[in-house]
């Protein structure tokens, strides 16, 4: 079975294979016992030569952002989110259906997808006002159309506990154009959020780090006819990725501050010297994909992710931290031949049995993961049909799903 899933910007079509198709394991209960973990460095140095610099650029980069709100309102802030007042997004009411439960959650705003950009600050704040009620932390794809920084700001102006790991999605056909523009504007918002804050220290843990890739390598694997990600081929793949991930790494050293750097991949594609250069890596990993039922789910996905990707970074002499950068379960599908797996249907009774298998239980074991995702995405179903836009927790007018959060600190 083809599954084909492109959740940022305007890459190609690409597949997933966060799954190890057709070599499936059995799963077993070690995998709600407690599991290692690392701490991350997310502390951020800054030289005062740049102070000046740094607060001529706030005022361009706010009012570039602020100029987004005021274009662009939401249709939906005052009908799924109730502000107390409504000059003040950090005033709202919380929904007592939503538990701070999640490790992470996988987001792109919507209309970020490039050359169209049709996003908002508006849309972006009724966005961070959920989610803060359901994790603190969330993964970006990309950064085009100035979603770094709407997030940002978003994450400002409502107050919530709320960090980013930001990112940039290059592309290995286009001679770099889609990574160049997208490290502008993470510049951009770095200046802003990341280097400001770091001197008036305030908020400085907004940022985790900076993402380099998604599925980058299987994306070259498939164009070149190619499986083995450690392969010739796979090594000249990592070497293009690699140009960029050092590329950022200067980027941030010529800007002075310190903040991890990393690569996500499907959870079978990490190519070694990819892994070796990064400070973290993140797996995709998809039981869905990888046509288990929902029954055995979670349990699959916990021990691929060990036998896979954990064990994989303890190999290499950096041993970078390894997280899950997606996982979740579909709730419909735009066609009958695509609503089932094999054993498991796209339905939200499905994803419901994926929550209270899988949420709580990697909550209690640490493992590190970004539940995918937050919103259903009209434009996956428009361009893609099947179940590729029906993975949200809501629905894509930001309404809750039928379906009950599990209770449980992350």
């Amino acid at each position: 079975m083809t599954a084909l899933n492109t959740p940022y910007t305007d890459t190609p079509l690409r597949q997933h294979f966060g799954d190890r198709r057709g070599e499936f394991q059995a799963t077993n209960d070690t995998w709600t016992e407690k599991a290692p973990t690392k701490s991350k460095k997310t502390r951020y140095l800054v030289i005062g030569a740049l102070i000046l610099a740094i607060l001529i650029g706030v005022g361009v980069a706010l009012g570039v952002v602020l100029s987004k709100k005021n274009s662009s309102s939401s249709s939906s802030s005052s009908s799924v989110v109730n502000e107390t007042d409504s000059n003040d997004p950090s005033s709202f009411e919380k929904d007592s259906r939503l538990k701070q439960s999640f490790y992470g959650i996988a987001y792109t705003p919507a209309g970020s997808q490039y050359p169209a950009c049709g996003n908002s600050l508006d849309d972006v704040i009724t966005d961070i006002q959920l989610l803060s009620q359901l994790t603190t932390r969330i993964r970006l794809y990309g950064a085009d159309c100035n979603q770094s920084a709407l997030v940002l700001e978003a994450i400002e102006q409502t107050k919530v506990n709320m960090s980013v790991v930001i990112a940039n999605y290059p592309i290995a056909t286009d001679d770099g154009a889609a990574y160049e523009r997208q490290a502008l504007v993470i510049e951009d918002a770095l200046t802003t959020y990341g280097t400001l804050f770091a001197i008036l220290q305030l908020r400085t843990d907004n940022i985790i780090g900076v993402t380099v890739g998604n599925e980058f390598i299987l994306d070259y694997l498939d164009d070149n006819g190619a499986t083995d990600p450690n392969s010739d081929v796979g090594n000249t793949g990592a070497e293009i990725l690699l140009g960029f991930i050092n590329d950022t790494k200067t980027m941030l050293s010529n800007m002075s501050i310190s903040l991890q750097v990393g690569n996500a991949d499907a959870g079978s594609y990490f190519n070694d010297l990819v892994l070796e250069d990064v400070d973290y890596g993140m797996a995709n990993v998809h039981p869905w994909f990888a046509n288990v039922s929902v029954d055995d789910a979670a349990g699959w996905t916990w021990l691929f992710f060990q036998d896979n990707d954990v064990e994989l970074a303890e190999s290499l002499s950096n041993n970078p931290s390894m997280s899950i950068a997606e996982t979740g379960w579909p709730t419909n599908s735009t066609d009958a031949g695509n609503e089932s797996n094999g054993p498991s249907t796209a339905t939200e009774a499905n994803l419901q049995t994926f929550l209270d298998t899988f949420v709580c239980q990697a909550n209690a074991n640490g493992t590190e993961y970004y539940f995918f995702e937050a919103f259903d995405e009209v434009w996956k179903l428009e361009e893609f049909g099947g179940v590729e836009g029906y993975w949200g927790l809501f629905y894509s007018n930001k309404t809750l799903k039928d379906i009950t959060i599990p209770d449980c600190s992350s």
